[in-house]
């Protein structure tokens, strides 16, 4: 039976490499049906590449084969990696791009892809994308044992992730994400919104509503976002610009009446 394939990297349209990637799997696997989760990953970005895999993995069939490809130590000492979990496959380098896949999938199981039966005749030292990842993901699609492509690993890279604190009625967490919209994206995660709260950033005070429209049009909200996390918004405005907000700033959930 023949599985989804998905791909999310940082090579962006403008070049050949998804498209080649996409050429391999056909070769191999020409009934794979494949689905691009995102190629605007900003170059060398494993903590976005991280989130947006989290944020979509799980909205996909199960056994469906998610291929992650934001890898500046391709060619290097990293090793390639095959995680097999209950519902899903992962291929991809061993960078920490799987940090919060992992998280969420407590039972897994790591191999090293260390059987070049499964790559291309001649391996790039620079695009193992090509090379490695797409053609693994084309035979596990099309039946391949994973025992067949790699060794079990005991375990495998973690991004330092930032970790949200909450303390009663108040939270602490940080911003970890910009959607492209301007949309400030927290580790406070959205289950930490029972009541009336609002949202610090610095001096500022947000509130926090359900949907961007229940503010004015260039005013500030904060909202349940879709990835599962508080994001900071304006409605129909960019909240990153407006504010000058960076990745790392800190923000603070308390009670509407502090």
């Amino acid at each position: 039976m023949q599985r989804w394939i998905t791909l999310t990297t940082d090579f962006g349209v403008q070049d050949w490499f998804v498209g080649t990637m996409k050429g391999v799997i056909a070769s191999i696997a020409p009934e794979a049906r494949i689905i691009d989760i995102t190629h605007e990953i900003s170059p060398g970005d494993i903590t976005a590449a991280a989130l947006a895999l989290a944020a979509s993995y799980n909205y996909f069939p199960p056994k469906t084969i998610h291929v992650a490809v934001v890898d500046p130590g391709v060619g290097g000492k990293r090793d390639a990696l095959l995680i097999e979990t209950e519902r899903h496959y992962f291929i991809g380098p061993d960078n920490g791009i799987f940090t919060l896949v992992l998280r969420h999938e407590k039972k897994h199981r790591i191999r090293r892809l260390d059987n070049p039966c499964y790559f291309l005749p001649e391996v790039s030292r620079t695009f193992h994308g090509r090379d490695v990842f797409a053609p693994v993901a084309a035979h596990l699609s099309r039946g391949v044992k994973p025992s067949a492509m790699g060794t079990l690993k005991a375990d495998c890279s973690q991004l330092s992730w930032p970790e949200a604190v909450r303390r009663g009625t108040r939270a602490e967490g940080a911003i970890i994400h910009f959607d492209r919209f301007g949309n400030a994206i927290t580790n406070l995660p959205n289950t930490w919104l029972p009541g009336e709260m609002q949202l610090q950033i610095g001096r500022r005070t947000v509130p926090v509503c359900n949907c961007y429209s229940a503010v004015q049009p260039g005013r500030l909200v904060a909202v349940p976002g879709s990835a599962g996390y508080v994001e900071i918004a304006v409605n129909q405005g960019d909240a990153r610009r407006q504010l000058h907000l960076r990745r790392g700033m800190k923000v603070r959930l308390v009670p509407q009446s502090m």
